[in-house]
């Protein structure tokens, strides 16, 4: 059997995404152990499994050190790694939103200004609209750029909005839903489809329960 090397994103998403795999039977008994190992392998389930930052799973899916992993669909429209993404795993379920401060929206006479650490996904969003804007990359609390007028909007992911709220902003418009999606390596897809496919079709089986 091919050993299926598994990235998953480090923290809560990815500890519930391995408790999916668990269930459909390719668990890995000493993931769960307390130690500092990076790689954890189950030879008699065929997989190895290893943890990443969440935005870095992406590259190692489409460099190939892994087959397969797990991506929150914000990472896949921010950076558009060249992956398979075949299945939405309805994990982590949040949205990408642009919001400003509470009843202040900006005039769609000049340039709007957007501070955003997802500068890709703010600027297609606006392009499909037609509408200028400029953008202001910040990697931070973004929050606080409208508030000292920096930006007039954020773009921005949205779990529950708590956030916004105890700082005076408010969701003008929803971008798109954003959760966590199984995607693969393109060349891995070809020569070990029958594991993957079967992998596929479990989680596909797990979720609809």
């Amino acid at each position: 059997m091919k050993m299926l090397n598994i990235a998953l994103p480090k923290g809560r998403l990815g500890e519930k995404a391995y408790g999916i795999f668990e269930k459909i039977g390719y668990g890995c008994p000493e993931i769960r152990e307390d130690s500092r190992k990076l790689i954890f392998e189950n030879a008699e389930s065929g997989v190895r499994y290893f943890w990443a930052k969440p935005s870095d799973v992406a590259i190692y899916v489409e460099r190939g050190a892994a087959d397969i992993g797990i991506v929150g669909k914000d990472i896949l429209l921010e950076y558009g790694p060249d992956v398979y993404e075949l299945l939405d795993l309805g994990l982590g379920k949040c949205r990408m939103a642009a919001a400003g401060p509470k009843g202040r929206r900006p005039s769609p006479d000049r340039t709007l200004r957007v501070a955003t650490k997802f500068s890709r996904i703010a600027r297609a969003y606006y392009e499909s609209r037609g509408r200028e804007i400029d953008i202001i990359h910040l990697n931070g609390s973004i929050e606080i750029a409208p508030l000292l007028d920096l930006s007039d909007i954020i773009v921005d992911i949205v779990e529950t909005g708590s956030t916004l709220r105890e700082n005076d902003l408010e969701v003008y418009e929803e971008i798109v839903p954003i959760s966590a999606r199984l995607v693969a390596n393109k060349a891995a897809y070809k020569f070990k489809s029958a594991e993957i496919e079967r992998i596929c079709a479990a989680l596909r089986g797990e979720l609809e329960k």
